[in-house]
């Protein structure tokens, strides 16, 4: 039987292996019944205790609602792309492959920020392979006065290949991208871009399922960069408040709403102060990222009808690049199942799957939610299931 053909509460016992039960539900801080009825498939499983569960298996929330399997399967365009770039961030980071002309590559990299966002993932990957090795050669290359810049775009041509890899599911290249990253940054003198290499981290680690040490790296990414009251230079502001909110989307998935709140609202004062959305590297922040974020954070802690209710008074997303667009609609997806509006929530995922099957691929939510309200055999729950290679059982 392959993978996602097992029902969750299967695959959960399978990954369980050896252990008992009650060392599960300890491992994952949850009651021995929860566990028990999650095997048994008594009753749907809350976005927080699949959370819990895949942190406490050492897997992927996307291998236990079974949209992949342990060893994730890759298209054939992703496997080369994660060849060569695996190959390029070691070679560089080792000082190989170094002597040679960089091109000029800031346009490359830009596209390749542009290309991850539109969840063209090998796109991406090209782009960052060829910018890193340039980066890397232009860094050998600089005179003493150019060092700090070329260190600070090498480190942004490594983040860049961190995420390739991690939405590839290529945890260990993740890290080592995210680590060389953190060395180029640091050399750069730049606290900015640590905060952000810091803020990558503490996402791998969220999708990792190690959640702790995603709570505490998105502390330092908020913490260092905090700006003083009389401060207003936006730049400054909109990546400490994108980092400040963040923070408060992994206090939720930690289990944390009022740690959440708190960063929520230190979030929400920056955007006020800056009163409109700010485009800092491509991505914009104010006051609708704050919202699209608080949507998210609602579903996170239970709250369906409270992440409804901002999503109807959020009317304008047009700053919100597209990877961030589309996952506001699966958060509004998710929020109109724990509502029991499953036709709604059919609809809005169906409308995601099919405008952008290449974002949605490498994305865990749309797994959970198809597995929560994909129940019914339905046209629309088998497109979906088709797309994004999940049962429904």
């Amino acid at each position: 039987m392959k993978w996602h053909e097992h029902t969750t509460g299967q695959r959960i016992k399978l990954l369980r292996g050896v252990i008992t039960q009650e060392q599960l539900a300890e491992a994952a801080d949850l009651a021995v019944s929860t566990v028990r009825k999650a095997e048994q498939g008594r009753g749907q499983l809350s976005l927080p205790t699949l959370l819990r569960l895949a942190h406490a298996l050492g897997t992927d929330i996307s291998v236990v609602v079974g949209q992949q399997p342990p060893k994730r399967a890759l298209l054939a365009n992703d496997r080369t792309t994660l060849r060569e770039l695996s190959r390029t961030v070691h070679d560089t980071a080792a000082g190989l492959g170094i002597d040679r002309e960089p091109a000029d590559f800031a346009a490359d990299l830009a596209a390749g920020w542009d290309a991850y966002r539109a969840g063209r993932m090998d796109v991406a990957g090209q782009f960052a392979t060829s910018c890193v090795k340039d980066a890397a050669a232009a860094l050998a290359g600089a005179p003493e006065n150019h060092r700090m810049a070329a260190h600070g775009v090498l480190a942004d041509a490594y983040r860049l290949s961190s995420y390739v890899a991690n939405q590839l599911g290529a945890r260990d290249l993740a890290y080592a991208a995210i680590g060389h990253a953190a060395i180029q940054a640091r050399k750069g003198g730049d606290p900015v871009r640590e905060a952000s290499v810091a803020s990558g981290r503490s996402w791998i680690y969220l999708r990792d399922a190690r959640l702790q040490d995603a709570e505490q790296t998105a502390a330092i990414s908020y913490t260092s960069i905090e700006p003083t009251y009389g401060n207003r230079d936006p730049v400054l502001l909109a990546t400490y408040g994108w980092h400040v909110t963040f923070a408060a989307v992994v206090a939720a998935r930690q289990g944390d709403p009022d740690a959440a709140k708190d960063l929520l609202s230190q979030g929400s004062a920056v955007a006020a102060r800056l009163g409109q959305d700010v485009m800092v590297n491509g991505t914009a922040f104010g006051p609708s990222a704050v919202t699209a974020q608080a949507i998210g954070i609602a579903v996170s802690t239970g709250k369906p009808g409270k992440a409804l209710q901002l999503a109807q008074g959020l009317h304008d997303t047009s700053s919100l690049h597209q990877a961030a667009r589309n996952r506001l609609q699966l958060d509004i997806a998710l929020a109109q199942c724990d509502t029991k509006q499953y036709d709604s929530c059919l609809d809005t995922l169906l409308t995601v799957c099919e405008e952008h099957p290449d974002w949605v691929r490498h994305q865990t939510l749309p797994g959970v939610i198809a597995q929560r309200a994909g129940y019914a055999t339905t046209s629309r729950s088998r497109k979906i299931a088709k797309i994004i290679g999940a049962a429904l059982a």
